[in-house]
């Protein structure tokens, strides 16, 4: 999928703008509905090991998007 780099600049602007919040959101609603109780919630590592994880997940396959966005034409 080869799109130019002015689509590239768009879909990138609209990944970060809608996207990643909406994800950012899919993800804390996910791990509360596992842990519903904060008390009883995972380890505090555990839970930093989550969102860590979740954080680096949604960039892999979305990397030929960003690939060269900063660059100049």
């Amino acid at each position: 999928m080869a799109l130019s780099l002015k689509a590239r600049k768009r879909l990138s602007l609209l990944i970060l703008m809608v996207g990643l919040p909406a994800y950012i959101v899919a993800c804390v609603t996910a791990v509360n509905w596992l842990w519903p109780d904060p008390l009883s919630g995972p380890p505090l590592g555990a839970e930093l090991a989550i969102y860590v994880g979740l954080g680096v997940l949604w960039a892999f396959p979305l990397k030929w998007v960003f690939k060269g966005v900063g660059r100049g034409e």
